[in-house]
């Protein structure tokens, strides 16, 4: 039997992510940053009770997975992943990340997580590709997307507008056969 903890990596676990969390999360959206980063949606507060409703999802789905991130050492949230719309016949899905507090954020969470987010959907999962969409402006995003081998696939241009500036969505998809590559094996 393998003996790889498929949730643990270096400094993080993941984790389910509960209710109780849910009002930390609410307080990230109160960031316009996070939520402009996050959301393609207008960044306003989000309620505990609508987050609710997105997490109750969650629990009634077989095609979808929610990760809390947090360090070994406590049970601080530093943000959360999600594999969602699994197209089982097919083998792909979605992945989503969001680190919630600006002072976390640059630390390398988002690449240990996300690590961790790509193995288990790989090697747990059994999936054959993942994709994700990232607003043109969200730089260190997509940095991090192309160091973890993630190829920019398309854009939908001019597709989000922030302060009367129009902005693409890049879609970046990454292969299992392109992530078990040897020469990105130092993710």
């Amino acid at each position: 039997m393998p003996t790889t903890d498929l949730l643990r990596g270096p400094r993080l676990r993941l984790t389910p992510l509960t209710s109780d969390d849910l009002p930390e999360v609410a307080g990230w959206y109160s960031d316009s940053e996070f939520a402009r980063m996050y959301d393609a949606r207008p960044a306003a507060p989000r309620t505990v009770a609508g987050l609710h409703s997105w997490l109750d999802g969650y629990a009634s789905t077989t095609d979808g997975f929610v990760f809390a991130i947090r360090p070994h050492a406590s049970d601080l949230l530093l943000g959360f992943s999600e594999i969602e719309s699994v197209l089982w016949p097919h083998r792909t899905a979605w992945l989503t990340l969001a680190i919630g507090a600006a002072s976390q954020r640059g630390q390398g969470y988002g690449r240990e997580a996300l690590g961790l987010v790509l193995r288990f959907a790989f090697h747990e999962l059994n999936l054959h590709r993942l994709q994700l969409s990232v607003f043109s402006y969200n730089q260190a995003a997509i940095r991090l997307y192309e160091r973890l081998g993630f190829v920019r696939e398309g854009a939908y241009r001019e597709y989000i507008e922030r302060d009367g500036q129009r902005y693409d969505m890049y879609l970046y998809g990454l292969l299992r056969r392109e992530w078990e590559l040897p020469a990105t094996a130092a993710r």
